[in-house]
């Protein structure tokens, strides 16, 4: 067996091992109409590289040739549209469904043309090289890439321009005689290593950004509130810090709010779980569509919830909570009794210096607690001090 042989066995069996992975991979919702056409692409490819070494087998391999190109092109859509999907990128259906209608025909016209024609060898290449750029050209607008994408870009780039570059080496080296001696020419080692090269740099490259939207995927739902939509607890308590010690340096001002609905357990008495979940969902609805892009809320207990708000002193932070207390009271949710209405009552503290998490909560927690104490359906600011543990376990059972 030549050594392009031995590389388009290589690359046969790299193939096969990625359309195995990507297969496994699209188990997951998250990925899984890319990865299923990725895998696809790579499956087209293991039957690209058995076709192509059926060539030499046959007698006359004009109808093998041509497969071999059927099969090829489709792989190579059948990738980009997998990249492309995980992008949410509009696939160009028509562009694609005109380039195979052109392409199929040219490729047969140029059959008999003289193997080491530039010319041949260009227009048999320029399909490959069109349907891999105009990914690239989408992937390079659209909007949000980090390092890996923008890597993946460039590979495919280079994917691109070698497809260009094969004419030249085929001009320089000569491509065989006969479609038969192809796989013993020095073009096809050049031609197989490259692609395989390229083969293991995007379907590695694809893998991880894949794997990587997994683990963010997995991260997000770790740290979200099924009900809501809101951050949980533990998500709150990971963003916050972050954000209160970029504000301690910058000396922005900033405030906690606290929210509890009134008297929940006789909700839940009166109209069920189900009747108690309606009420959250629409108290976290009327949080979503007060709070602005740098706001940090979450539901950090059964009917409480806490919002940071950045930029915000204690005077803005209570006509914050004061327009969500209003909005909220007169609220009619949907599912629920037409005349049933429902309170919540909120507890603000400010941002001071060398605060902790905690010591924005047990001000905010005991400003809340006043608010519970004075009536409930109200909002109170936290004095500047901070209260130990004891006190803020007495205000919670208070409630």
């Amino acid at each position: 067996m030549s050594a392009a042989g031995y590389i388009l066995a290589i690359n046969l069996l790299v193939a096969g091992l990625f359309a195995g992975a990507f297969a496994w991979v699209s188990i997951y919702s998250k990925v899984r109409v890319p990865a299923r056409w990725i895998a696809a692409s790579f499956v087209l490819g293991m039957a690209n590289f058995g076709v192509e070494w059926m060539i030499s087998a046959v007698e006359n391999p004009r109808f093998v040739v041509f497969s071999a190109f059927v099969v090829s092109i489709a792989a190579q859509i059948a990738f980009n549209i997998g990249v492309l999907k995980k992008y949410d990128i509009r696939i160009p259906w028509r562009f694609l469904a005109l380039l195979v209608f052109v392409s199929l025909p040219l490729n047969v016209a140029i059959y008999d043309m003289p193997r080491d024609s530039f010319t041949r060898v260009l227009l048999y290449q320029l399909p490959y090289f069109v349907i891999q750029a105009t990914a690239v050209l989408l992937l390079i607008r659209a909007p949000g890439k980090r390092y890996l994408d923008i890597a993946l870009t460039g590979v495919l780039g280079a994917g691109a321009v070698h497809f260009l570059a094969k004419p030249f080496f085929a001009a320089a080296f000569g491509p065989g005689d006969r479609p038969q001696t192809y796989v013993d020419s020095i073009y096809a080692l050049i031609s197989q290593s490259m692609g395989s090269v390229l083969i293991v740099a995007t379907g590695l490259l694809v893998a991880v950004v894949l794997v990587r939207d997994l683990l963010t995927d997995a991260t997000t739902k770790s740290e979200t509130d099924s009900l809501t939509g809101l951050l949980n607890r533990r998500g709150f308590e990971e963003r916050v810090p972050q954000v209160t010690r970029l504000l301690a340096e910058t000396r922005v001002p900033a405030s906690i709010v606290i929210c509890d609905l009134d008297h929940f357990k006789a909700v839940n008495d009166s109209y069920g779980h189900p009747g108690g979940d309606l009420v959250i969902r629409a108290f976290a609805t009327q949080l979503i569509e007060a709070k602005a892009n740098d706001h940090v809320v979450g539901r950090i207990g059964g009917e409480e919830f806490a919002i940071l708000l950045p930029g915000a002193n204690a005077a803005a932070a209570r006509l914050f909570a004061e327009a969500i207390r209003s909005a909220f009271a007169g609220l009619e949710i949907q599912g629920m009794p037409e005349t049933a209405r429902f309170t919540a009552s909120f507890g603000v503290a400010e941002l001071k210096a060398g605060d902790t998490l905690s010591d924005m909560l047990r001000r905010a927690d005991l400003a809340l607690y006043e608010a519970k104490n004075s009536g409930r359906n109200c909002v109170r600011v936290a004095p500047l001090i901070v209260y130990d543990n004891s006190d803020r376990r007495t205000h919670r059972a208070a409630r």
